[in-house]
């Protein structure tokens, strides 16, 4: 049987084409680099703040936050060859010059990485 087809040979139409605001973007993957941002329009004139390369990181110790260099991406869960090339996700475990970090928050959609400093086991 084929696919979009009936049983007598018959299409399939579709009711309608995809409007503009259903349409999926392209993804965005934050590399290890200089600040760069970009501004993405929505609807009802709502703006948002997207970042594509950083070099800095919200890290949380002691319940407080210090803003630190971010050296190499070491793990990342989702796929290991984005660790290769410095593309950082949710759940990343990057090195900074304070030590480990996990990475806990989406940096493909918001402005900033916000991480966790590990507890090293020896």
């Amino acid at each position: 049987m084929n696919k979009g087809r009936k049983i007598t040979g018959g299409k399939y139409h579709a009711l309608r084409k995809k409007r503009k605001f259903e349409r999926i973007r392209a993804p965005r993957l934050v590399k290890l680099g200089d600040l760069k941002n970009k501004v993405l329009r929505g609807r009802s004139k709502i703006c948002k703040t997207v970042l594509l390369s950083c070099d800095t990181a919200n890290i949380i110790v002691n319940k407080k936050s210090k803003k630190v260099k971010i050296k190499n991406v070491l793990e990342t869960p989702s796929n290991r060859f984005m660790a290769r090339q410095n593309i950082m996700t949710k759940g990343a475990i990057i090195e900074t010059e304070l030590g480990k970090a996990k990475v806990t928050n989406r940096p493909s959609q918001e402005g900033c990485i916000q991480a966790m400093l590990l507890k090293e086991t020896k």
